[in-house]
């Protein structure tokens, strides 16, 4: 009889668990929760003496030939150049959504979250500079604590529920897709290695090419994708780095389709790729590149000027430099406060903007991928700390502001409520 039943059970096991999983997907802070903890494993696993494992995982050579024609990096450097193309594709989907049809469309909504965004990209690079002016090679670092990690600040944000302002949701967003802008154009301008002329000829060809599909409506996405790959191989072998190949292919899909305005090639592949990007690009991302060995890390280490610039670049810069650009673009009337924030809300969405994490150990990479001067610092020692103690702070800050609101608005309904009465409130 028990036998009989033991399908039964099996199948309300597995359905109980599948609900379990869709209810985590489907809610705003899975992404971010995934980061931390697949940043997490790696830490344990890279202390562990499982870590001669993950050392050979992440440098296991892989390759891709055809003829004389190959492709030969450590697993480390496809995730970083490859699977990163692709989360900047993502990026770039959105930031043409955003341009043509979303937040961005209206320059009066960029004002605000743009000054915040430059004075959160400005600030901690010149702490970094200052930090670290006599190290001509400790330098190049100077735009890794520039950066925010959007995932992470929105997963922590989105910890709070409905405690905080939709408003402040969409600040951060339409800031960190500024940043992004800007990490972008750092990365085209700043960490271009040497140029191969022939290559790049063939990504010139290739951007010839989308803007003809473009122009002629194509709509066909295999097509786009196809001139991708070879475009990214191109820029790989250019010198550019391989993943603007990404964001340059988005800026080519058509926004709607000419004969048919109510689909829009952008909204379907972003749509599309959400799943992919927040569930398994960045995670894979984070395991590969978070995995520090605390064992390796000396005193030294720690307070190298590299590992110091960056954790003070994250830590105050940001939050510095994203308040007070807010404050006096309010200040002098060039920009509006939202009605439903004040200062507080945006102190606190400042401090999660020093939650760098994803692109600066992505920018940390291209910077010191080539000195090998890693062997006296490690800078994912400074990222990591920047980032958790942004993490913690601005969601302390954030909770505490919506308690006091919180706190406020029922003073307020029991003070209408007495009126009403006519009674006192003791």
């Amino acid at each position: 009889m028990s036998k009989q039943h033991e399908p039964d059970v099996i199948d309300e096991v597995i359905e109980e668990v599948h609900d379990v999983v869709s209810d985590f997907l489907n809610r705003e802070a899975a992404p971010g929760i995934l980061l931390m903890v697949a940043t997490v494993l790696a830490l344990i696993i890279a202390n562990s003496p499982l870590d001669t494992l993950y050392d050979q995982l992440i440098t296991m050579p892989v390759q891709i030939s055809a003829g004389s024609w190959a492709i030969d990096k450590p697993l480390l450097l496809w995730i970083n150049d490859g699977l990163m193309a692709v989360f900047f594709f993502h990026v770039g989907l959105e930031l043409k959504r955003e341009v043509c049809e979303g937040e961005l469309s209206n320059p009066k909504n960029i004002v605000f979250p743009a000054a915040g965004a430059v004075g959160g990209m400005v600030l901690p690079a010149l702490i970094y500079v200052s930090i670290n002016w006599d190290n001509p090679v400790a330098i190049a670092g100077w735009a890794i604590p520039a950066a925010t990690d959007i995932a992470f600040a929105l997963g922590i944000l989105a910890l709070l529920g409905s405690r905080v302002p939709t408003s402040l949701k969409v600040f951060l967003v339409t800031l960190a897709i500024i940043d992004d802008i800007g990490a972008i154009v750092i990365i085209a301008l700043f960490y271009t290695e040497h140029i191969t002329i022939g290559a790049l000829l063939i990504a010139a060809g290739c951007l010839l090419l989308l803007w003809q599909m473009n122009r002629r409506n194509v709509v066909d996405i295999p097509a786009y994708v196809l001139v991708g790959i070879v475009l990214w191989v191109a820029m790989l072998k250019s010198g550019v780095h391989a993943t603007l190949a990404g964001v340059v292919l988005a800026a080519f899909i058509p926004m709607r389709d000419s004969k048919d305005p109510s689909y829009s090639p952008v909204t379907r592949l972003e749509h599309s790729l959400n799943g992919s990007v927040s569930f398994a690009i960045l995670p894979i991302f984070a395991f590969a590149n978070a995995g520090i060995s605390f064992g390796n890390i000396s005193p030294e280490g720690i307070f190298h000027p590299v590992t110091f610039g960056i954790f003070l670049g994250l830590l105050v810069g940001k939050q510095v430099g994203v308040f007070v650009f807010c404050f006096v673009m309010v200040k002098l009337k060039m920009a509006k406060l939202p009605d439903d924030l004040n200062f507080k809300h945006i102190y606190g969405c400042a401090l999660l903007c020093g939650v760098g994490f994803t692109m600066s150990l992505f920018i940390g990479g291209l910077a010191f991928e080539q000195t090998g001067i890693n062997q006296i610092f490690d800078e994912r020692v400074g990222i990591l700390a920047g980032s958790l103690v942004s993490a913690c702070l601005g969601y302390l800050v954030l909770r505490l502001v919506s308690e006091e609101n919180a706190n406020k608005a029922n003073g307020d309904v029991a003070s209408n409520a007495s009126k009403f009465t006519g009674n006192t409130v003791e």
